[in-house]
């Protein structure tokens, strides 16, 4: 049987970053990425200020620098024609006073070049863990997997981390269940060529007459985000793709031109959303970290930053043990007492805007004539939108990286 020390399961941003820091500690990891590369469309391409402060501390910055990126610094809120600047990071502390919206293909090859550096570092790319090895008493002591020849292999392992993202097939197979928190809706993710420069720099979200829509600014074009109620895809995609180009145009003012880029359904993306949290994100030699411990909503691109600050938390606190081959249970325990506040606390503002403007955006009653308290405060206060530019930005708790990482 084949051996590691760690074994992460997910090549996310999550698992990238928890392989190299590892490695980085001299802790021999193997990652396991079911896909044979990283280009998936509409994951999420957002890079935030902690993460980029993140990549400085890690030695990094130039090799992100040369990444094809766009700057987003704004995020504005049109409801019935009324505008509304929510939030902008020109004022927050630190170097990087914006989101990089790079495309996470290149952020992960990044992340696993830097890693490929590193002596005690491997990623099998086409690997896909199919269940779990235990011990007697109940221990996991590693995964079985499937490798790109369709070949079934045993990896046993000190400790193994689910990397692998809201469906997370470890978490299952460890009998760890989320709790779930109602949301109201469902996304359509499609790309609109950009044509207006008047979007540039920004995250702008439209609400008008029971639509409600998010572009951001991706230099060629919109990474548009429509949300639709929960549930309704099927329904709403019988009326025809020339239906939905009607509305997007009518919503967002995007021309003929520019919405015949959406040729057929295949253009549009299903997202089905949902959102819930591990009461425990752990058990004897598994722990769960990002989107496998918490799933988050779409609504601020926060989860590739939560992830990135998890994988960073769990090397601070898991590298010395693994080292010593002493990780246990309350090892496990301190990082998720360590990343727990920030996701419980993410995950309440993220419920906290469904309610304010997502659902009844949705239902119609959102209007900008009688706009929710929060909207009215930061309208009246520009200061504020420093404050919540530096919480959609940074973050809750972010993290540093570790003495033994840094470069």
């Amino acid at each position: 049987m084949e051996r590691t020390t760690c074994c992460v399961v997910g090549g996310g941003p999550a698992g990238m970053m928890l392989g190299l820091l590892l490695a980085r500690a001299g802790v021999e990891v193997t990652v396991l990425e079911k896909h044979g590369d990283f280009l998936r469309d509409f994951r999420g391409d957002t890079v935030h200020p902690s993460t980029l402060r993140l990549l400085d501390e890690l030695g990094l910055a130039e090799r992100f620098a040369r990444l094809p990126f766009h700057k987003l610094q704004d995020m504005r809120i049109d409801i019935d024609g009324v505008s509304v600047t929510v939030g902008h990071l020109r004022n927050i502390p630190g170097r990087h006073k914006y989101v990089a919206m790079v495309p996470q293909w290149d952020f992960l090859d990044l992340l696993a070049g830097a890693a490929a550096e590193e002596p005690s570092f491997t990623l099998r790319m086409r690997t896909g863990a199919t269940g779990l090895l235990t011990d007697a008493s109940g221990r996991v002591t590693g995964v079985r997997y499937t490798d790109e020849h369709g070949r079934h292999g045993e990896l046993a392992a000190d400790l193994t981390v689910a990397c692998d993202g809201r469906d997370s097939r470890v978490r299952a197979a460890a009998g760890l269940t989320p709790r779930y928190f109602e949301v109201p809706m469902d996304v359509w993710q499609v790309r609109v060529p950009a044509r207006d420069p008047l979007k540039a720099g920004r995250v702008s979200l439209t609400v008008r007459d029971g639509q409600f829509a998010a572009t951001l600014d991706r230099g060629d074009y919109y990474q548009t985000s429509y949300l639709i109620e929960k549930g309704t895809d099927d329904k709403l995609r019988a009326n025809g793709i020339e239906w939905f180009r009607d509305r997007l145009g009518e919503l967002l003012g995007f021309d003929r031109e520019a919405l015949g880029a959406i040729g057929s359904w295949d253009d549009v993306k299903l997202l089905e959303v949902t959102m819930g949290r591990l009461r425990r994100w752990y058990r004897e030699g598994l722990l769960c970290i990002g989107d496998a411990a918490h799933i988050m909503s779409p609504i601020g691109g926060v989860g590739v930053n939560l992830a990135v600050q998890d994988a960073v938390a769990a090397a601070r606190v898991l590298a010395g043990p693994l080292r010593a081959g002493t990780v246990g249970v309350r090892d496990l325990a301190r990082v998720q007492r360590r990343r727990n506040l920030p996701a419980a606390l993410t995950q309440r503002s993220q419920h906290a805007e469904h309610e304010m403007l997502l659902r009844p955006g949705l239902a119609g009653t959102l209007r900008g004539d009688r706009l929710p308290l929060p909207l009215r405060l930061v309208r009246r206060v520009p200061a504020l939108h420093t404050v919540t530019g530096y919480i959609g930005g940074v973050g809750i708790l972010p993290e540093h990286a570790p003495a033994f990482a840094r470069r």
